[in-house]
């Protein structure tokens, strides 16, 4: 394997989900989602920071896809407690096509068995589902603190601790589905345009 596009989130897991990947030799693309209630400087100061702080462990590339009309749109067609795992189906899509363009061989995630609703065996198989692409997911056995001590290491703790809109905490509901079947999400997708949205966030996708 030489290149795997992850997906980059403001917070601890997948910054070292992706310097596990650099250390490996794999060229990783960066992908960060950015939500509609992020404001662009807190973008910039964030992400660019540990993109760059990556870029020290191998070749990395950074891509920020603007998601403020797919959230729109998933918030307008899908219940609450589905629009979590809806918006990560939603986000790997993109990274599909995101892996076409650039030659990689696979995504990566920061996921880890269990930590939150979406990462639990049934919402990590609904999600996985919406990707033909191999997914890695390097943290998958891993617990918080384990995760946290390989931040502080590689140096992406301070950063990923900063204040910062996270795109999922405007999705969750009080009490998100745990459980969710394909056959139910699939349902509420039906009332999304799925190509024309992935299509729309891709168009004004900066490459940084």
């Amino acid at each position: 394997m030489k290149k795997a596009v992850v997906l980059l989130s403001g917070g601890i897991d997948s910054p070292v989900a992706a310097a596990l990947l650099l250390k490996k030799g794999i060229e990783v693309v960066l992908v960060h989602f950015q939500n509609l209630t992020q404001q662009q400087g807190s973008v910039e100061s964030k992400i660019h920071q540990l993109a760059e702080l990556l870029g020290k462990l191998g070749k990395v590339k950074l891509i920020i896809v603007p998601f403020k009309e797919t959230q729109f749109s998933i918030i307008k067609a899908v219940p609450a407690e589905y629009r979590m795992i809806v918006y990560r189906r939603m986000m790997f899509r993109i990274a599909d096509r995101i892996k076409e363009q650039e030659g990689a061989d696979a995504l990566c995630t920061g996921d880890s068995l269990g930590q939150v609703a979406s990462q639990t065996i049934e919402n990590m198989h609904t999600i996985y589902a919406a990707t033909k692409s191999i997914v890695l997911h390097p943290l998958l056995g891993r617990d918080k603190r384990e995760i946290t001590d390989t931040a502080k290491q590689i140096g992406t703790f301070e950063i990923s601790s900063l204040p910062y809109e996270d795109c999922c905490s405007f999705m969750i509901a009080p009490h998100p589905a745990t459980k969710s079947r394909i056959s139910d999400v699939e349902q509420y997708e039906s009332k999304l345009d799925i190509a024309a949205l992935v299509d729309a966030a891709l168009i004004p996708a900066a490459v940084q």
